[in-house]
């Protein structure tokens, strides 16, 4: 364990115990890869020093390797990422709007206003091989409600189309996955956005966000049922194990099925104040550990299989600290690829179990 004043802090660096500000507020875990935006936002709350892992130069060099921008540093000057992120934003602002307005005492909800409003964006994301990319690179720490309902629209509707559902059911499941957390707008903000772990009565409180968006939604007759399931059912597992009524595999809507996935890999990849974002390929093996109990096997399947398959020829960084390509994807093991390291040697990471992707370059 080594103490670095932040002046001198450089990506790659490992925390070995959680960054705090004097007053206690949690900045960064422990046991989390620094960047750039953590290493600011540490010299922002103007910690002088943080205590970190074993560091060396010769340890860390593939961290010179790791210092040109990165692939999804170098996304951001993409003419795709920035018309994207123009409709993104534009999209977000649009749907706080009408969740808003939906919310509301005696308001309304103008379905068709909703789907109007991300239209844009979901043609443009649908054929765009670089989607999650963009996607993870466009995230924010302060993302919001609004901006996680988005988020999961999104990648619900490119699961939606790798599972080859209809023109209709598509647009269908967009609009679902849009509304799936307006539940949680009943629900106090400094509760919803409590930084700490809830305490048991929040749990209960919170718990009770599904039901809400259910109740909201009950009295729009002309919305499909789908759209008013996936807002009760979105937390429910197929083992029995969600909530709120502890339902099993085909009681579950298949809607709130797909939407549970993408609002899972969501909240996993995106940032928050107090980690790094999980990469995909982490995310991939949580999945791949217990999603096909908790969750439809071909939706998961089909759909990490899809996470897989876009990253495929990606550069990424070891845990040992290398930088290597992915060149072959392991069906049996979606998490473990098979990678190339900077030597030419080939690695297949389903054989060494002390080995794994760490990060996306």
């Amino acid at each position: 364990m080594q103490i670095i004043k932040t002046d001198q802090l450089k990506k790659g660096m490992v925390t070995a115990i959680p960054v705090v500000t004097k007053h206690g507020q949690l900045i960064v875990n422990e046991g989390v890869i620094l960047t750039e935006p953590l290493i600011s936002k540490i010299s922002f709350y103007s910690i002088d020093s943080i205590q970190i892992q074993d560091y060396t130069e010769a340890a860390s060099s593939s961290t010179e390797e790791i210092s040109e921008p990165t692939y999804l540093e170098r996304i951001k000057d993409y003419a795709e990422f920035q018309n994207l992120q123009h409709d993104y934003t534009r999209a977000i602002q649009g749907l706080k709007s009408i969740l808003t307005e939906a919310s509301a005492e005696n308001g309304r909800l103008d379905t068709d206003l909703l789907y109007q409003t991300v239209e844009p964006l979901l043609c443009k994301v649908s054929t765009s091989f670089e989607m999650f990319n963009i996607l993870q690179t466009m995230r924010t720490i302060e993302d919001s409600i609004y901006a996680h309902s988005l988020n999961v629209a999104l990648i619900a509707s490119v699961l939606g189309r790798w599972l080859k559902m209809s023109e209709r059911d598509l647009e269908t499941l967009a609009v679902a996955a849009l509304l799936h957390d307006i539940g949680k707008l009943r629900i106090p903000a400094e509760i919803l956005d409590k930084p700490g772990k809830y305490t048991d009565n929040e749990l209960v409180l919170v718990k009770k966000y599904p039901a809400h968006g259910y109740l909201m939604l009950l009295p729009y007759t002309h919305l499909n049922p789908h759209i008013k399931n996936a807002a009760l059912m979105h937390q429910e597992r197929c083992d029995g194990s969600g909530y709120p009524q502890k339902l099993k595999g085909n009681e579950i809507d298949r809607f709130a099925q797909v939407i549970a996935i993408a609002d899972v890999y969501d909240a996993m990849t995106a940032a928050r104040a107090y980690r790094a974002p999980i990469c995909p390929f982490h995310v991939i093996a949580d999945f791949e550990n217990d999603g096909l109990q908790k969750y439809n096997p071909k939706f998961i399947l089909t759909f990490l299989e899809g996470i897989a398959y876009t990253y495929q020829g990606s550069r990424i960084q070891l845990s040992d600290g290398r930088a290597a390509n992915i060149i072959m994807l392991n069906k049996q093991f979606l998490s473990k690829p098979i990678v190339q390291v900077a030597d030419g040697t080939c690695i297949d990471l389903s054989r060494t179990p002390d080995l794994h992707i760490q990060a996306l370059l």
